[in-house]
């Protein structure tokens, strides 16, 4: 059994029962969106990237160029802050890219080789100054060549920049190329806070492989005390700085008012923690009419729907937990887990069993879905044969366009901008119900999905998605995983 109504908007549900998509246009997707995009350099096409707002230029709010600096010893979050600020300044429309020190420092030097143990150190010898200043120089020239060649207009440089003559010396040199230089620092005295970064990221790598958990945090935080002895902490007046203080627990900004860009990024830093946490994807339950127009409740399908997801996520989750344990992980109680929903009437009741579990339930009527406007029902072939016109504007940019009296995937985008700056802010894991089309823009957001990919995501009624933070040193991105729901079809009915 398949449904062929046109699935642009994710109201049909044009699966087959095991979940193969029946939209021919599913195949133009380009990349692979269960791996984040964050890191990948935006495609040179005519189609706009899946953006909020945009210009010829290609320079956003009048800002100019802008260098942000990152500030803090290893663990404390610098880079998670800087690939956070880089995906939602992307989302925003701008043109934004991270240069991460420590990539150039381990391309320079090769796999398995370490910098010298002087490498940090003020009083370094000639040999690790000189080494020091090559990779320096390599990662500004792309920084430069990104602002002045390739129309980029904030550049993230990521790097410890721990002393306050060294970050005079940088905003100086910076304001010679007419770049604006705003600093931030990621400060913890937590010590709770750094142990858990550590254990989280860093003792992941090879080197210590085989050691005990406990055991290798005491031993990276120790090597890097003795790495990194000098480290001044920011509060240089003249310079335009963030101090981020235990992971958002207190934030200053200093001399940050040089323009609506600026503005921007303070109130997202306000929002934002370095703290892990998944994010879960799943599609309401059926009714018996799937209908804009009207919000229909749940049929008895959906009902039993809501109760195998519930069943399937707690089981999951506990199942993780275990795994971690056996790991050799801390035996502490699952990480609290939050459920959002609209306003309709289905997702809202879908969420009643999590609700009925304990689970504290959060109703956004921004999460309402896509409104398909006076062609909701027709089909494929009908809207083709119809309006030919409308049809072949809608094939050319599926994202941007919007059937008359409807919404645009656009529209849910800026729609949904402050459920982005609130999903920041949460510390604790996140279950979405939503519409097909509202899970698409959401997890386009986590994922730095394109346009071309965001009306063409898949979501069937059999699965859960998961989006978490792989924030290890190589990579520091987002990565997706599907989790099945037992004895469901890809309609969201019973098997059997």
């Amino acid at each position: 059994m398949a449904y062929k109504v046109a699935d642009w908007h994710g109201f049909a549900m044009d699966y087959s029962e095991d979940g193969a998509p029946m939209n021919i246009l599913r195949t133009r997707r380009q990349s692979n969106v269960n791996i984040d995009a964050i890191h990948e350099a935006p495609p040179q096409s005519d189609m706009a990237p899946a953006q909020l707002y945009s210009t010829e230029t290609g320079y956003l709010f009048h800002s100019g160029k802008i260098a942000i600096v990152t500030v803090g010893l290893p663990a404390r979050g610098k880079t998670h802050v800087s690939v956070a600020l880089s995906r939602y300044l992307r989302w925003l429309g701008v043109k934004t890219r991270a240069f991460h020190l420590g990539d150039y420092r381990r391309a320079h030097m090769g796999p398995g080789k370490d910098v010298p143990h002087d490498y940090f150190f003020v009083n370094a010898s000639a040999e690790s100054v000189k080494l020091r200043q090559t990779i320096l120089q390599k990662c500004r020239m792309d920084l430069y060549h990104f602002l002045d060649n390739e129309n980029g207009q904030v550049a993230i440089y990521d790097a410890v920049n721990p002393l306050s003559e060294g970050r005079r010396q940088l905003a100086t040199e910076f304001a010679k190329h007419d770049i604006q230089t705003m600093f931030i620092e990621s400060y913890v005295s937590d010590d709770s806070i750094i142990e858990e970064n550590v254990r989280s990221v860093k003792i992941s790598s090879p080197d210590y492989a085989g050691w005990n958990q406990d055991d290798a945090v005491r031993h990276y935080i120790a090597r890097m005390q003795a790495k990194i002895p000098h480290f001044e902490t920011i509060n240089e007046k003249d310079l335009s700085y963030i101090k981020l203080i235990n992971a958002g627990q207190r934030i200053i900004a200093n001399n940050t008012n040089k323009g609506y860009l600026q503005h921007r990024i303070v109130l997202y830093l306000m929002n934002l923690h370095i703290k892990s946490r998944k994010t879960y994807f799943a599609r309401a339950g059926i009714s018996d009419e799937d209908s804009y127009k009207n919000d229909s409740p749940l049929c008895g399908e959906g009902i039993k729907y809501s109760k195998r997801l519930a069943d399937s996520l707690t089981a999951y989750r506990e199942k993780e937990r275990m795994d971690f344990i056996e790991r050799g992980g801390s035996k502490e109680p699952l990480k609290p887990l939050v459920v959002w929903t609209s306003t309709r009437k289905r997702t809202a009741q879908t969420a009643v069993p999590l609700e009925e579990l304990g689970f504290k339930c959060k109703h956004l009527s921004q999460m309402s879905q896509l409104n398909p406007g006076t062609f909701e029902g027709l089909n494929d072939d009908q809207i083709k044969e119809v309006y030919p016109e409308e049809y072949e504007k809608h094939q050319i940019d599926p994202f941007h366009h919007r059937y008359p009296r409807g919404d645009s995937y656009h529209d849910i985008a800026v729609k949904i901008e402050p459920i982005i700056l609130e999903l920041e802010r949460e510390k604790n894991d996140v279950l979405i119900i939503a519409h097909e089309s509202v899970l698409r823009v959401m997890y386009g957001y986590l994922m730095a999905c394109s346009t071309q990919d965001i009306p063409t995501l898949v979501f069937p009624r059999n699965e859960i998605v998961e989006a978490c933070s792989a924030i290890i040193p190589e990579s520091y991105n987002n990565k997706s995983k599907r989790i099945p729901i037992p004895n469901t079809n890809a309609l969201g009915m019973s098997k059997g």
